[in-house]
């Protein structure tokens, strides 16, 4: 106890690092589907494909039906979305990063039913699965 109290800064910054390193696993990432799960949700129909890549990534490779709008401009362009908030969407990026920020965004708008594609469209490829050039 005399250690803590004679060394109380050093022991506050050791507490405040080790919670940043610590805040990111803890906060709530959003729901995740694998790309099996993304698969089944397809062939259910119903289901909208947003990918939050830039452009350029997106025209190297993308999947089927899937509507491109930047993470940049998700948040002006998210009208454009409007008739997809009774359906499932499913948000794509390249390791799906991007894609759990875009699906909170498109939950807070009033989306009830948005996913990120966990691992992004690297783990879609690893898995085997198609893409649109």
């Amino acid at each position: 106890m005399k250690f803590i109290i004679d060394h109380i800064f050093v022991v506050a910054i050791a507490v405040l690092s080790g919670g940043a390193l610590l805040w990111p696993a803890l906060r709530p990432a959003g729901r995740r589907a694998t790309a099996l799960q993304v698969t089944q949700m397809l062939n259910r129909g119903k289901t909208m494909l947003v990918d939050v890549r830039s452009t350029d990534e997106f025209a190297a490779g993308h999947l089927r039906d899937a509507k491109n709008i930047p993470l940049a401009d998700l948040s002006s362009r998210i009208g454009e979305l409007d008739k997809a908030k009774t359906r499932t969407v499913v948000v794509v990026c390249q390791s799906g990063a991007r894609s759990d920020k875009a699906a909170r965004q498109l939950a807070a708008a009033g989306f009830a039913d948005v996913y990120s594609l966990e691992g992004g469209i690297a783990a879609w490829q690893a898995a085997g699965l198609p893409v649109t050039k």
